[in-house]
């Protein structure tokens, strides 16, 4: 789904506002710079996410729950939308296991493909029109992490649908609403789009660099250890580079971690309103939130995530920072406290810190392989979790 994006005029304010805009810190001589100088292509949003469930039919009551229309459903497939004209948010396939399969990220012309193509050593494919409205081309890829990255251009979109709208509000003196009453509806969150997806990943530098040099994308803001900084960054906030026009803080975020996986992924919705009166409407079928609602730091978007019957994690969002090429990365300190300006605070069940057998035989084999997660970062990690 296409992300929303304003033409920036005066470049030279978002410089000069680069630390009022993100972040206190900027980066020391010699750091990551954050953006490759020569990308093989640029990215210009993610597509889709590909997951497997072992029942569509209750995957389906979630997506409706969660406010996701339903762009297809056969026997093996279920394509779910968001309002915005585009393409899919989200395609769940038939599978033994809940899992996240990959990401699918949209280019930004036909001939990206090709180049992504000789670059990598690989082919261009077809998507058969019964699969995206359209048909179009696709490039599979492997990450750094093992994860399967597609880059696909599309032919078609599938048009827009109504709105949820945005309610009238009055501010201080400003009076926008007079002889009328508030009352949003309970009802689902309507989503707008797919932003963002966030992944853990034993080898954070490679795959942050993978992403970078191969997809052209650039990091809005840095995370690192305290004590550690000098080792380089442990979380990257990661935007597709779309020159003067803006987008979102971050599409892809990743961070070091003892275990290659799917943290969570976020999806628009109108407004506060939105997310409040989603998340009761979550709340009154025994969905369970994870965490929320509040506003983040890096990337500013009012939040709330929940777990579906799976436990897979997803974000309602609105209200998200919106960045050019030419802001350059931010630095702060990894902390659960860091991750909200206002809201409760960060649940264990977010920060994956509760033990479980399978997230000790991932710290075991973490330690034992051939990755950038020894004592020292590991350490460093519980320590950010509990502060």
């Amino acid at each position: 789904m296409s992300g929303t994006r304003v033409n920036t005029a005066r470049v030279t304010d978002v410089r000069t506002a680069h630390q009022d805009l993100h972040s206190e810190r900027g980066a020391l001589r010699g750091e990551h710079p954050g953006r490759s100088r020569n990308p093989v292509v640029k990215v210009a949003d993610l597509a889709w996410l590909e997951f497997e469930k072992p029942d569509l039919d209750r995957a389906e009551v979630f997506a409706r729950d969660f406010g996701f229309g339903i762009a297809a459903r056969t026997k093996r497939e279920l394509w779910l939308r968001g309002t915005f004209a585009g393409s899919p948010c989200m395609v769940i396939r038939r599978g033994r296991t809940s899992r996240f399969v990959g990401p699918a990220f949209r280019a930004a012309e036909r001939n990206d493909l090709d180049r992504l193509a000789r670059a990598t050593g690989t082919d261009v494919r077809r998507i058969e029109e019964a699969a995206v409205p359209g048909g179009g081309g696709v490039v599979h890829l492997l990450d750094p992490s093992g994860f399967p990255v597609r880059v696909v251009h599309c032919a078609g979109h599938l048009p827009a649908l109504p709105e949820q709208r945005p309610l009238r509000l009055n501010f201080g003196t400003d009076h926008r609403r007079t002889n009328a009453t508030q009352r949003p509806p309970r009802e689902p969150s309507r989503i707008q789009r797919l932003g963002h997806l966030v992944l853990e990943t034993r080898v954070f530098a490679r795959a942050l660099d993978w992403y970078l040099d191969t997809l052209g994308m650039i990091v809005s803001d840095f995370l690192f250890l305290d004590g550690q900084r000098d080792r380089g960054p442990t979380m990257a906030f990661v935007r597709c580079d779309q020159g003067s026009t803006a987008v979102d803080h971050h599409t892809l975020a990743m961070h070091l971690g003892p275990g290659n996986g799917y943290v969570h992924s976020a999806y628009q919705v109108t407004d506060l309103d939105s997310i409040a009166a989603g998340g009761e409407y979550l709340d009154e079928r025994g969905y369970q939130r994870s965490w929320g609602i509040g506003r983040h730091i890096q990337g500013s978007q009012l939040f709330d995530y929940w777990r579906d019957p799976d436990r897979l994690m997803l974000e309602h969002f609105a209200d998200g920072d919106l960045f050019s090429h030419d802001l350059e990365p931010g630095w702060a300190p990894m902390s659960s406290s860091g991750l909200a300006q206002w809201g409760p605070p960060a649940t264990r069940d977010f920060l994956g810190a509760s033990p479980s057998p399978q997230r000790i035989r991932d710290v075991i084999q973490a330690l034992r392989g051939d990755n950038e997660l020894d004592p020292a970062r590991l350490l460093g990690l519980l320590r950010a979790t509990n502060s």
